[in-house]
């Protein structure tokens, strides 16, 4: 075999590679839409109807291993969600310390994951999904992570207001923020979600967010663009598996 003909199989070899691994990667996401489907409900539902199983998963988040509690009726209920996993792996070193905010933190991976990796921040994460939240308390104290706050977004938005006459903003001024947001509750709301949350960063912080191909992410960051207006900036920061990490930074 000649080198360019050595060149052009192993060119096939490694599409057909990863033809294989998108079309696995679409598989586990349908899979995970039909469990949604069976149960009746979608994980962002503010108080789930599904009995709550618990169950344990061990993970390993940011090359720390830890032991969670997950179940029924909230995001990715038995296992590390792809994207999550993503964001995870490419998503930059976090300073020791600063206020970080995790946005729809389901079971919790993403703010276990800012606990265990700068111990001296704080660390906020919401969520609608009170059972949720209850996961995200749990699976903290579990790893000793005492600096990790939970809130309903309705409550987070309320104490904010409330605290205004005070000069304590809370759920302001982050230095990060992270979130593989539920891009499934449509447009609209999603748009809403970014547009609440994302104006929180103080001027110098970054948000980062993974959002999967085909599901609009090239689009999000040209919309994040005109939206957030010239005080951010917005590109995409990496790709892999079929998601982007988009990184929004606060000029």
């Amino acid at each position: 075999m000649s080198k360019q003909q050595s060149k052009k199989a192993k060119q096939l070899q490694e599409s057909n590679q990863s033809k294989k691994a998108q079309s696995q990667n679409t598989q586990k996401q349908q899979n995970t839409q039909k469990q949604q489907k069976i149960s009746g409900e979608q994980y962002f539902s503010a108080e789930p109807s599904s009995i709550d199983e618990r169950r344990t998963l061990h993970v390993t988040l940011r090359d720390n291993d830890v032991t969670v509690q997950v179940s029924n009726g909230v995001f990715s209920a038995s296992r590390l969600d792809l994207g999550t996993s993503v964001l995870l792996k490419h998503a930059p070193e976090l300073p020791k310390s600063g206020k970080f905010l995790d946005i729809g933190c389901g079971w919790g991976p993403i703010s276990l994951a800012f606990g265990l990796e700068s111990p001296e921040a704080e660390v906020f994460a919401i969520d609608v999904n009170e059972r949720a939240l209850e996961l995200t308390e749990l699976n903290a104290k579990n790893a000793g992570l005492k600096h990790i706050h939970t809130s309903l977004v309705d409550d987070a938005l309320k104490e904010e207001n409330n605290s205004k006459e005070s000069n304590t903003l809370e759920f302001n001024n982050f230095d990060i923020i992270w979130s593989n947001p539920p891009i499934r509750v449509g447009k609209e709301i999603l748009h809403d979600i970014l547009l609440t949350w994302i104006p929180r960063l103080k001027v110098g912080g970054k948000a980062y967010l993974v959002v999967q191909k085909n599901l609009g992410s090239d689009s999000l960051i040209t919309w994040l663009a005109e939206n957030l207006g010239e005080s951010y900036s917005v590109e995409k920061y990496a790709s892999s598996k079929g998601y982007r990490v988009i990184e929004v930074k606060r000029n």
